[in-house]
């Protein structure tokens, strides 16, 4: 898979995100897609363009070969970039394009996880965001927010699950719900949050109160945006960015990747 900027130039040179392993001094292979938009940006030979894997190494290098099928890059530098801190998201099984559009902006926002959610409200929706399909259409998504933003880490994702499964998965940190009765996520209580925090969205119409119990029960806490009723979307996008301005939003500086 190859991810590339909407844009198709981000800080003045095109990014791509590939699966495929690169090294300084190798030559580094982008597929059809990334070749087609090179042709469309009419790069030559010895255009300087970014290549980075999602898995914290990026790298920078030279066009030196373009064909109909592949674009042949060699590597001239590569870093590594540490992690930002988590904020790990249990998204709402919600409207397909609504949840494409989260998606996106949660990689943007550098989220280190994305689980899908079956609430009890969400099987009223149609059509919704589940199945593999769905998931192929996430990553692709995701990974082209992840060059567009030039990130170097791509949110781990989760197939969808129903609560019970999901709380279960759901990694240990400071667990925080998204409730209207909750406590104020600014102030005190966002400056209060730590590494890893785990943020959970409800779908369209709200949580029910069994289900908010069962949060409740696993240790999520719950907390409140505003005095408005926000889409999930928007909810989401919100509490991502005060999660990741009370951890810090600067990973550490990248280090240059040293061969052995």
């Amino acid at each position: 898979m190859v991810g590339l900027d909407r844009e198709g130039v981000a800080a003045g040179r095109p990014n791509f995100v590939t699966t495929e392993a690169f090294a300084v001094g190798a030559t580094c292979v982008l597929d059809e897609h990334a070749a087609r938009h090179m042709r469309v940006l009419r790069l030559d030979s010895g255009a300087v363009v970014g290549v980075r894997d999602g898995q914290g190494h990026v790298g920078a290098g030279q066009l030196v070969r373009l064909t109909k099928t592949q674009a042949y890059v060699e590597i001239s530098d590569v870093e590594i970039v540490a992690p930002l801190p988590e904020v790990h998201l249990l998204v709402p099984v919600a409207d397909r394009d609504r949840m494409l559009w989260l998606a996106e902006k949660a990689c943007e926002l550098g989220c280190t996880s994305w689980r899908p959610v079956l609430w009890r409200r969400s099987r009223s929706v149609s059509p919704r965001g589940e199945g593999v399909a769905f998931q192929q259409k996430v990553m692709a998504r995701m990974t082209s927010a992840l060059a567009q933003s030039e990130g170097a880490w791509l949110p781990q994702p989760f197939p969808e699950a129903p609560l019970e499964r999901a709380l279960l998965a759901a990694p240990p940190g400071d667990r925080v719900v998204l409730d209207p009765a909750g406590a104020p996520m600014v102030g005190p209580a966002a400056a209060a949050l730590q590494e890893p925090i785990v943020l959970a969205i409800g779908p369209e119409g709200g949580i029910e109160a069994d289900e908010l119990e069962a949060l409740v029960a696993a240790g999520f806490r719950p907390v409140r945006l505003g005095p408005t009723v926000l889409r999930f979307e928007t909810a989401a996008v919100a509490a991502l960015a005060i999660a990741r301005t009370a951890l810090g939003a600067v990973a550490a500086s990248p280090s240059p990747l040293r061969e052995s």
